[in-house]
């Protein structure tokens, strides 16, 4: 069975930073791309980051730019989003997908999701 676990989220003050994990149980790791989507309340969810199977491709969001930086660690099973600079329109559910298809995760169409976790950003 699939998993996809984030872990990271938590309540943060305006400037400050977090790093949210994602453990994952697909295998093998290294043939999905990666991603973060979020939703806060009242809207819908949408794209943040991706990073490709080898990590050396990567998407942002253009609210994320700069701010934000996706990794992985295929020896974990594990990829990462480093958010800095935080805003109070991050405030959303973070959630961690998987797909073997860059197009189709960057369109949200993914084969996998996690649970999410929360991040709220404090002004």
């Amino acid at each position: 069975q699939v998993q996809l676990a984030e872990s990271g989220g938590r309540l943060v003050q305006a400037g400050g930073s977090l790093r949210l994990s994602c453990a994952a149980s697909v295998s093998p790791f290294n043939w999905y791309t990666m991603g973060w989507f979020r939703q806060a309340p009242g809207k819908e969810r949408e794209f943040v980051s991706l990073i490709n199977w080898s990590g050396d491709s990567t998407d942002y969001a253009d609210s994320v730019k700069g701010r934000f930086t996706i990794s992985r660690d295929n020896a974990k099973n594990t990829v990462y989003l480093q958010m800095n600079s935080l805003r109070p329109e991050d405030t959303a559910v973070y959630y961690c997908a998987a797909d073997r298809n860059y197009r189709d995760l960057r369109g949200g169409d993914c084969d996998y999701w996690g649970q999410g976790t929360q991040v709220t950003v404090s002004s």
